[in-house]
């Protein structure tokens, strides 16, 4: 009973207001931040209203959106332009490529040759068109010419270039000539950086022919194996001076060939060059 008196006391002064509840009592409201200041100023008659599209334009999707575009590009590389010495002989070569053109399609170029004492014993270059099939990988397609060792012969060309996993680079290419001649080559280089500008760069080419060439001096199979360990200074990123070593082979039975475009085991030389490029 006394306690139905009390409670009815109570709600008697709260209502009167004789009584204040506890300010933890009082809830917050949870809008009063966002009430507009007190001068404000209305929107002008003269502004639309904001739209859907309004806002699309503003938060456009991008994704999957392409940096490709149509400026024409080149470049020119020459990967090696060395003197070389074995055996008390001195020679040069040189092996050079580039392209100009956009993203995706572009206009190739090789040239790749040594000489020996003065004369020019082999030399060969390939004008490839290329198309990207992914983001690494082009596929090639063309001529080639060959000028020395023997007669100049011309290939039709066909391959695949890349980086591949772990940044090795690498080029294969099929060639077809008169009289049935065929020709595969594998080109594989790696860069490895010892420091930032120091460089040190290993490289493996292999030829393969289908059947031999007398006036070349060339037999079936494997053909042609050359090796090759340089390290590059970049003086700039457009000029690098280098030495290295390179190891070449080339098997096969010497008698059986009357004109030889060259040894038929070269061993190993002693290179110093420079690699440049624009």
């Amino acid at each position: 009973m006394i306690r139905h008196v009390v409670v009815g006391v109570a709600v008697a002064l709260l209502s009167s207001g004789g009584l204040a509840a506890p300010a933890t009592a009082q809830e917050p409201d949870p809008h009063a931040h966002h009430a507009p200041p007190q001068d404000a100023k209305p929107i002008p008659g003269n502004v639309p209203p904001l739209t859907e599209a309004d806002r699309a334009a503003a938060f456009p999707d991008v994704s999957g959106h392409a940096a490709q575009d149509n400026a024409v590009n080149y470049l020119v590389l020459f990967d090696q332009f060395e003197w070389q010495r074995a055996s008390g002989a001195n020679g040069f070569n040189w092996d050079n490529h580039g392209w100009i053109g956009k993203d995706t399609s572009r206009l190739w170029f090789r040239t790749e040759g040594e000489s020996e004492g003065g004369s020019l014993t082999s030399a060969h270059a390939d004008v490839l068109f290329g198309h990207s099939i992914a983001r690494w990988w082009d596929v090639v397609a063309g001529v080639r010419q060959d000028v020395r060792p023997g007669s100049p012969q011309t290939w039709a060309a066909i391959g695949i270039q890349g980086l591949a996993p772990y940044w090795f680079e690498i080029e294969v290419t099929a060639y077809v000539g008169a009289s049935g001649r065929t020709l595969a080559r594998l080109e594989v280089e790696y860069e490895l950086l010892v420091t930032n500008r120091l460089i040190l760069q290993p490289l493996i080419e292999i030829d393969v022919h289908g059947k031999g060439d007398p006036e070349r001096g060339i037999s079936a199979g494997l053909s042609n194996t050359e090796a090759g360990l340089r390290l590059r200074y970049e003086i700039r990123r457009e000029l690098a001076p280098y030495v290295g070593l390179t190891w070449q082979q080339k098997p096969g039975k010497r008698d059986s060939f009357s004109t030889l475009g060259g040894e038929n085991f070269r061993g190993l030389r002693l290179a110093a060059g420079a690699r440049w490029w624009f």
